[in-house]
């Protein structure tokens, strides 16, 4: 029975904010399945993402680094698939994390990329064990 069913974060900017997780997600094979003037879901393998406009706005930006959520990991495919997603990511609203440790940031056995949003949301990529 273990599992994941759904995640929901709630975000800033629903209109205009989302656009870099739209991106990843459909490079990762995941499906927009809902939309509503707040918010939207995207489905992978029976598990969801649901990004909803905050209720509690403050003045405050996002910090992964606070109490809670750090980042979502995705499986990325294989090396390749990581390696194209991490050169084509700049372009699409983020910023390579630890690029300088890149692709062994996580050690010499995970082979994944890490990426920041505008807003402060971490991503990892992870690439395929190797066999």
């Amino acid at each position: 029975m273990p599992g994941l069913h759904h995640v929901e974060i709630w975000v800033a900017d629903t209109a205009d904010g989302l656009e870099d997780w739209r991106w990843l997600l459909a490079v990762l094979g995941w499906s927009r399945t809902a939309t509503w003037p707040e918010g939207e879901t995207w489905s992978a393998d029976g598990v969801y993402l649901t990004f909803t406009g905050s209720p509690n706005l403050r003045d405050e930006a996002h910090d992964r680094r606070r109490p809670g959520l750090n980042h979502l990991a995705f499986l990325g495919g294989a090396r390749g698939d990581v390696d194209r997603i991490m050169t084509d990511a700049t372009s699409h609203g983020w910023t390579p994390l630890y690029h300088d440790r890149y692709p062994y940031a996580g050690g010499p056995d995970h082979y994944a990329g890490w990426l920041e949003n505008a807003n402060g949301f971490k991503a990892e990529v992870v690439a395929a064990a190797k066999g």
